[in-house]
């Protein structure tokens, strides 16, 4: 028998976390990362088969507003019994209540059972991003440029929410299909979660660039980059790989052995400025899309 239900307490969340970090390893997660980040629109659901935990879900509104996400997650050893039907369903019907006709998902490349899950619900690749590690070694601070200042974000604090307007500059030319809109209660609450190793670009006290450090789940020897950004007037001056360089030292001087980058298609330059810096490519995401009411294939 398969019971769906919501996350309703703190037990439950902590399965849901456990769920999510055992089918995604790649993309830990931790429940104080969930509890901090805005839930106005989300849903978190778990499903069990015959009594045992086998999935975990998530539906919400997207990054566009206009559009709703879902991920049905199941374990490995349990899948093909109906869990993720189960499970998407409920999923699919929180987006429709929340007035989007349009949803969207993230499918694994490596993983062709769930291409083939997704596909039979409607869901077709719009886009891919892929996934860039870099492994600390012997990381010197990089030389500065001529009038630009580069301070972490735990010397000064308040330069997060001063970045922001940059976010939003970045994000208007992110070479995606819509508006992306990260509100400000958002970008304080996801960004930059390892202060000490995200950094921002001064010039005459202006910011000129910012690079974010995060968490990366609950692991000390790992973080995750959030935006890189630079100001259209400022661009192709070296200021990215500058703050890219000295996140790299930074790393190696606090015990952080690997960083992990996501880059979306279309954003040619960033992919080739962290090939430079000698990430390298190790998964595709693929973004799919479905519109709502989802037609489902036999």
């Amino acid at each position: 028998m398969i019971t769906v239900r919501p996350v309703e307490n703190d037990t439950d969340l902590q399965a849901w976390v456990a769920v999510k970090c055992a089918v995604m390893p790649d993309e830990p997660v931790t429940a104080e990362q969930l509890r901090r980040s805005p839930a106005h629109d989300r849903l978190l659901m778990l499903a069990e088969l015959d009594g045992e935990l086998a999935a975990c879900g998530i539906a919400d509104r997207s990054d566009d507003p206009r559009r709703g996400f879902v991920a049905p997650r199941v374990l490995p050893g349990l899948r093909r019994r109906g869990v993720g039907t189960a499970l998407l369903e409920p999923l699919l019907s929180h987006v429709a209540r929340l007035g989007l006709r349009t949803v969207g998902a993230h499918v694994d490349g490596r993983d062709p059972g769930s291409l083939a899950f997704a596909e039979r619900f409607g869901f077709r690749e719009v886009d891919r991003e892929v996934e860039q590690v870099r492994e600390i070694g012997s990381e010197p601070l990089p030389e500065p440029l001529p009038g630009v200042e580069v301070v972490s974000v735990a010397e000064r604090p308040l330069l997060l929410e001063a970045a922001y307007d940059l976010a939003v500059e970045a994000y208007a030319d992110f070479a995606v299909t819509g508006a992306i809109q990260i509100s400000l209660e958002q970008w304080l609450a996801d960004e930059a979660t390892r202060p000490e190793g995200s950094f921002v670009a001064l010039a005459a006290g202006e910011i000129v660039g910012y690079a974010g450090l995060m968490e990366h789940g609950d692991l000390a020897d790992a973080a995750e980059h959030g935006l890189t950004a630079v100001r259209r007037a400022w661009r192709r001056r070296g200021i990215a790989t500058l703050l890219k360089r000295t996140q790299l030292a930074w790393a190696e001087g606090n015990g952080v052995c690997r960083l992990v980058t996501w880059t979306q298609r279309g954003n040619e330059a960033m992919r080739a400025l962290n090939e430079r810096l000698g990430y390298e490519i190790v998964t595709e995401s693929l973004t799919m899309r479905a519109t709502l009411p989802v037609d489902r294939a036999p």
